[in-house]
């Protein structure tokens, strides 16, 4: 009796086993100016690596291509993706900088605790 309900298509609604693919409502048209700067950004090798995935999300979105497809060629999990494809859906390339965080100021400035 358990081995029936452990199946994966019982859990999927009947669908075979097989994921329904998931398609972004967040649909990205670039301006010249958007992708020339998304295109630096993604090439600038002396960048933090954050901010290089973050251009090739979006410009790999802006080619039509969907979140988890995106995901494997990046190797990241689809919830980023889709994250960083909503951001700029909603407030464009500055969407993509790092936003405050909470918590205590740092105490020492990243060239002081380097002197250490």
């Amino acid at each position: 009796m358990w081995r029936y309900a452990a199946r994966s298509d019982t859990f999927l609604g009947g669908q075979g086993g097989a994921p329904t693919p998931r398609h972004s409502p967040y649909v990205i048209d670039l301006t010249a100016a958007e992708r020339a700067a998304l295109e630096a950004r993604a090439r600038k090798y002396t960048s933090p690596y954050r901010d290089v995935i973050r251009a090739k999300i979006v410009l790999l979105a802006a080619e039509g291509l969907r979140n988890d497809v995106i995901a494997a060629r990046l190797d990241m999990p689809r919830q980023i993706v889709s994250k960083w494809r909503h951001r700029f859906f909603e407030e464009r390339v500055a969407g993509l900088e790092e936003e405050l965080r909470g918590g205590r100021a740092a105490r020492f400035s990243p060239q002081r605790r380097r002197r250490r």
